[in-house]
């Protein structure tokens, strides 16, 4: 079950947990490689039909796309379905060409895209009926797959979730590098590798201090609490190869997000599946032997699926952009009667957060606080309980 945010996560928009000590990851066969761990993660959402694979036509969706396809024609099981967001009026989320590309060289003939106007508003039906079935979720776009469960109602659900964490490669890289011999140092090298050799505590304080205006809206001392969160995260990634997929694994804001939407898959009883963070494919990874070990983002997305997906798939940088469909009509027209109530004043600057509601594009690291107020504005429209009659009570 999902975890309730802390009043100061609300007020931040984001999970601040304890990082807990790194979890194990899975033995397997020696040599297993990273390719059969992910069908291995990505059969058993087969075998339970339909089987959809939420796609936005991105490289992690298009590789598990990509996959479980491969997979349903080898072990003779009904190919998966892509399942895909339309929004026709917010062009920044307009990935058609990349969508139809893919689905297009996979020879899939079925796909559902589900074309959406206002219904994805942070404050709109679909995110207020989550709301009030489970309560403020983060991501604050969690609701996002409710549509993609109901489509899947009684099956399964595979998605790209993990991708960008598990195939990017190390902050530390250049560092690792440096220090096992395989590259030339350059004088700013020592200060990398000191940085990275540096007392945790250090490091900390060294990255905090560098940190952008961050959380604008918060309260002095709520910022600091944050920026120390988010200064101490920038800095947990393990040095060595290995640690770090254990890291990943354990990730509690992973843990988190992932957590809000097994809640709504089992509203649909869906069977939901993420092989990019599957606890198989992130120990064949860590298990690769340094040659083998990916040295950029395209070079990963090459070593396991360069043999499924078209090269300048493969290679792609751009992304999707949501803020205009979160800050929809409804979530706007709310900011914009907002009297002030509905947040913790001691963590949030009122004024500060109206000003900032006020902007064209607002921050979206602000809706799960809208969504708090819109939960305030509900609870005080709804008429109390009648009292029980007093012969009933007695």
């Amino acid at each position: 079950m999902p975890v309730p945010l802390s009043p100061l996560e609300l007020a931040a928009g984001l999970p601040l947990p304890d990082r807990a000590p790194l979890p194990a990851l899975p033995s397997l066969p020696p040599g297993t490689a990273p390719r059969a761990a992910l069908e291995s993660a990505i059969v058993p959402a087969l075998r339970r039909g339909p089987c959809l694979v939420s796609f936005s036509g991105g490289r992690d969706s298009s590789a598990v796309l990509a996959v479980a396809t491969a997979l349903a024609h080898r072990e003779g099981l009904p190919s998966p379905v892509p399942v895909t967001h339309r929004f026709p009026s917010a062009s920044g989320t307009d990935e058609a060409a990349w969508q139809e590309q893919v689905v297009a060289h996979l020879g899939l003939d079925d796909w559902v895209r589900i074309e959406l106007a206002g219904e994805l508003d942070a404050i709109g039906p679909v995110a207020t009926a989550v709301i009030e079935r489970h309560g403020l979720l983060w991501p604050c776009n969690t609701y996002f797959h409710a549509p993609i469960f109901e489509a899947a109602a009684g099956g399964s659900v595979l998605t790209g979730i993990g991708g960008d964490e598990a195939l990017s490669d190390s902050s530390w890289a250049r560092v690792r590098d440096v220090l096992r011999g395989r590259v030339r140092p350059e004088p700013r090298d020592v200060r990398r590798v000191g940085f990275a050799l540096a007392p945790a505590a250090v490091q900390r304080e060294l990255v905090r201090r560098r940190l952008p205006d961050l959380f604008p809206w918060l309260r002095p001392e709520a910022r600091r609490l944050v920026e120390r969160w988010v200064a101490a995260d920038a800095v947990g990634e393990p040095l060595r190869w290995e640690h770090r997929y254990r890291h990943l694994l354990g990730s509690p804001a992973l843990q988190h997000g992932l957590a809000g939407l097994a809640a709504l898959a089992a509203d649909h009883d869906v069977a939901i599946a993420h092989p990019l963070h599957d606890p198989r494919f992130l120990a064949a990874l860590a298990a690769l032997p340094p040659a083998r070990r990916h040295r950029s983002r395209s070079q990963a997305m090459d070593d396991l699926v360069g043999d499924l997906l078209p090269a300048e798939v493969l290679r792609r940088s751009t992304k999707a952009h949501f803020a205009q469909v979160l800050w929809g009509d409804s979530s706007r027209a709310l900011a914009a009667q907002w009297d002030g109530e509905g947040v913790d004043p001691e963590l949030v600057d009122v004024d500060r957060l109206r000003a900032l509601w006020s902007e064209p594009e607002p921050d979206t690291q602000t809706i799960t606080l809208l969504q708090s107020v819109w939960m305030r504005v509900r609870a005080a429209a709804s008429p109390p309980p009648a009292a029980m009659p007093s012969s009933a009570a007695g």
